[in-house]
Formats: structure tokens, C-alpha cells, sequence
């Protein structure tokens, strides 16, 4: 007996990004029928993806091991409403209010086991209940799980460069710490000034606090750089910190040397010699000079290296010539350790430019948004919000792992780490969604007419992948 077969046989349409079986052009205009439906559709399918993620870091087990309670006990237990809050401005949304919108949202429902969430009263009650000890456990949360992530996504990196910058958060009202000092946007407004340290091989922020709106000291520039250590991963052998010149001090000098630590801060109110013939040009087309000298500044305790570029003036036509050699030139003076040739220091210092987008994305994030007027409050929110863009940070590094670097592979996530969050929002979250209740079991399903269901769908089987492996280890090294 033969078998007849189709010559024209298709191929399995599924996780192909799009069926032409059964699609046809849709006809919408003022005319078309409205109705609803009785399943539940959500517009987040990605925090499916999240949800794997946090567990397998056991993100839960460090939270309750880490994490200091405030007296405030909520019904939900602090976990989930500090989840709560995490999903909030994981999912875009930056402000305690903004629960409104999500109250029925499924999957934000599921994952927290309840039929809809709290009002938005309740999560700010619990806000109001935070305050700096709940920062530091924050901080310390994200330490543990930065160790976690860097073994499992096999980082090891032994040197690294470490960025500190303030950045301005404007406030409104009455709020606790509001000062008027540097801020060029409002002018004469006050605000807040925070001090935030980012890694820069992997763009993730390492710590930092919120400050009142006054101009940083080189006291407290030095506590922030001792307390460095106590958030790097075990493999960091050598740390450069790179700052401006609102960070130079001897204080915060006296500091980085002390903890080993090699800087290069940019220099504001130092004027260190430099001898006339020590000039050169490491490229002859350029007109940029470098220069380099052993210097003490006053009030210092040893004298340390700097270097200098100097960058000639454009004399318009006819303008009356400088009077001094110097004035013809525009310099950029920093004090570092580094032993290298001055243009090379400079030039790695010119890297740390990407700070300012860093700090720009995370006040999009949620860092911009005052909620109280405690300062207290704020200052853990501040934390959580740092915590969220953190999660996002590791979400993509793993997103971008799973495509690998074979043909064929999902090409909006080979470079998914080198997108903003608003942009990975779009490609790992801001997915359709529908859940539905098969087999006396819930389930998550995608449309396969959208191009990331392939995609997103290979990341999820990366994820469990890991998982299995977790726990095959575990129980293997249990028996």
C-alpha cells in the first residue's frame, strides 16, 4: 500500500513568529461589534521570565536572611510587599500610587497568590514604615545576589573600574533634607544630592545613599569609598575609582590608598607645576599636549601624580593676543596613582563618561520620584529603586547568554545587554499574554503571530534549564 503525501507540506508553524494557517486581513472600522471575555489577558507576560529568575538565585531565601523588618508587621509578610514594590518599578511604573493601575494585573496577582492586590494606601504604609536600616539590608540584598549572578553567568573579572558621580533630584515640597545648592536644571530650587558608585564592565550600581542637597565633603566621600570592599565579588583583586573634581580631597585620596585601591579624580583646586619642556604630543596631527608631575598640595600628607592636557584656544580674528603662554590653553589636571604615560591615564579616565547615562537611566527608572517628605522614607526607596535597576541589569545579562552567538539565534537579544531598560522593557516584558486554567493547573500562553514568542520562549527553557542544573547539584550534594 503507498501512501500519498502532500508535495507542498508545511512546516510546523509553532514558535515560528507568525501562522499564515487561519490568518486573514482583519476589517476594523467605526462599524466593528464590541464584546468582552471571561479570560484573563495581561499585557506583562515577561514576569514569568522574572518570577524563574529571582528563584533561581534564590532571591526569596536571601531576602528573609537578610533583610531587617521594621516594626510594621503587613499581612501579606514583608517579602511580598517589598516584591510588590520591586514589580512596580520593574514594570515601569515609578510611583507608589500607580498600584491602581496594576490592582487586577493577573500575573502581578498570581505571583502574589492573591485575587487582587492591596489599595495603594497599604504599600505606602509599609513605605512610611522604612527607613535607613532597611536601606542597608538593602544594599546588602543586592551584594549577595551581585556574588550570586557574577558565578553563575561565569563573570570573574579580577580588575575593574569603579565610577562615582552625585547626580540632582528636585523636590517640590517640604521634603526632610531639601537643601538649594547645585542645580542646573532648576536653578534655585532645592533638592536632594545622592551618591551613586556604578561598575563599569558591567554597568550595575555597586552602592551609594541619598544626601541631603548639599555639595559632597571629602569625609564623607571617604566613608563611601571605604565601604567598596564590602560590596565586591570575591574574584575583584584590583579596583580603579574614577571620579570628578568634586570628589578630590585628601581625605578621599588618603582613603582609596589606604584600601588599595588605585584613582584617577579630576582636579579643580590643585595647581600643580608643570615644566614647560616635559610637553609632547603622542599623535603629531593632533594639536592635544600632555604633561605629567609629582605635586603636594597644601594640607596634604604626601605628595602624589599629576597629569595635564592642554588644548590651545581658537583667537578669533583680529582679537588681542594673550599676554602668558598658559592662557592660550585650556587644561584638564587629574591626580591619580596609575603609573602609565599622562594621555593613556587621561584616556582611561575619558571612559568614564557613560556614568551620565547610567545615572540619567536610573532617574527614569524611579530615582527622580520623591514619595515622602521623610527623609527616612526616601532613603528606602531610594535603595529599592536601585534594586530594581540592578534586577533589570542581571535580567538582560542572562536574556542576552541564552541567545549565545550561534546562527540563528534571536538577534534582538544578542545585543539585549547593551539596550536601555526602556528598550528591554519592549522586548523581555511589555509581551501579550493569556492565562488560562488547564488540567486543574494554571498556565501562561503566548500568541505565536508575535516575533518575540521564539524568542522569549527559548529564554524561559534557558532558565529552567539552569534551574534543573541547580537542583541536580543540590540534591547530589545533599546525598
Amino acid at each position: 500500500m503507498v501512501k500519498s503525501e502532500r508535495n507542498n507540506s508545511r512546516e510546523n508553524s509553532h514558535g515560528k513568529g507568525f501562522c499564515e494557517a487561519g490568518a486573514r486581513a482583519r476589517n476594523i472600522n467605526a462599524s466593528t461589534e464590541v464584546s468582552t471575555c471571561g479570560e484573563q489577558l495581561s499585557p506583562f507576560g515577561g514576569l514569568l521570565g522574572l518570577i524563574k529568575f529571582l528563584d533561581y538565585f534564590d532571591f526569596k531565601e536571601t531576602f528573609n536572611e537578610t533583610y531587617t523588618a521594621p516594626g510594621r508587621e503587613p499581612k501579606l509578610g514583608h517579602y511580598h510587599m517589598m516584591l510588590g514594590i520591586l514589580m512596580l518599578m520593574f514594570i515601569g511604573f515609578n510611583r507608589i500610587w500607580h498600584f491602581i493601575y496594576i490592582r487586577l494585573e493577573p500575573m502581578l496577582c498570581g505571583i502574589m497568590r492573591v485575587q487582587k492586590l492591596p489599595v495603594a494606601s497599604t504599600f505606602w504604609r509599609y513605605l512610611d514604615s522604612l527607613g535607613i536600616n532597611q536601606a542597608e539590608s538593602m544594599l546588602k540584598i543586592m551584594s549577595r545576589l551581585r556574588e550570586q549572578v557574577w558565578k553563575r553567568c561565569g563573570i570573574n573579572y579580577t580588575r575593574i573600574a569603579i565610577d562615582i558621580d552625585t547626580t540632582v533630584e528636585t523636590v517640590y515640597g517640604h521634603q526632610q533634607g531639601g537643601r538649594k545648592g547645585h542645580n542646573t536644571q532648576n536653578r534655585g530650587k532645592k533638592g536632594y544630592r545622592p551618591v551613586l558608585c556604578f561598575i563599569e564592565q558591567t554597568r550595575e550600581y555597586l552602592l551609594g545613599k541619598l544626601r541631603k542637597g548639599e555639595t559632597i565633603s571629602g569625609e564623607e566621600t571617604a566613608r563611601v569609598i571605604r565601604l567598596i570592599g564590602r560590596h565586591l565579588p570575591q574574584c575583584v583583586e584590583k579596583v580603579l575609582i574614577r571620579a570628578d573634581g568634586e570628589f578630590l580631597s585628601w581625605q578621599s585620596v588618603e582613603a582609596a590608598v589606604e584600601e588599595g585601591y588605585d584613582i584617577i579624580f579630576a582636579n579643580k583646586v590643585c595647581n600643580p607645576p608643570f615644566d614647560q619642556s616635559g610637553w609632547y604630543r603622542p599623535r603629531k596631527k593632533e594639536e592635544l599636549e600632555f604633561n605629567s608631575c609629582i605635586y603636594q598640595p597644601a594640607g596634604w600628607e604626601r605628595p602624589f601624580r599629576f597629569v595635564s592636557m592642554r588644548i590651545p584656544k581658537k583667537q578669533a580674528p583680529g582679537s588681542q593676543s594673550e599676554i602668558f603662554a598658559e592662557d592660550l590653553y585650556t587644561h584638564r589636571i587629574f591626580c591619580t596613582t596609575l603609573d602609565g604615560r599622562a594621555h593613556e591615564v587621561i584616556e582611561t579616565y575619558d571612559k568614564r563618561a557613560d556614568v551620565e547615562n547610567l545615572l540619567g537611566e536610573a532617574k527614569r527608572e524611579g530615582l527622580a520620584a520623591i514619595p515622602s517628605d521623610k527623609f527616612k522614607n526616601n532613603y528606602a526607596f531610594f535603595q529599592a529603586v536601585m534594586m530594581a535597576y540592578n534586577i533589570w541589569r542581571y535580567f538582560k545579562m542572562l536574556a542576552q547568554l541564552s541567545a549565545g552567538r550561534k546562527p540563528g539565534a534571536d538577534e534582538g537579544f544578542k545585543t539585549l545587554q547593551d539596550n536601555t531598560i526602556r528598550i528591554a522593557r519592549l522586548k523581555l516584558l511589555m509581551i501579550a499574554a493569556k492565562l488560562v486554567r488547564s488540567g486543574n493547573r494554571d498556565q501562561v500562553r503566548y500568541s505565536i503571530h508575535d516575533s518575540r514568542t521564539p524568542g522569549l520562549l527559548k529564554f524561559y527553557g534557558f532558565l529552567d534549564k539552569l534551574r534543573a542544573e541547580k537542583l541536580s547539584a543540590m540534591a547530589f550534594n545533599n546525598s
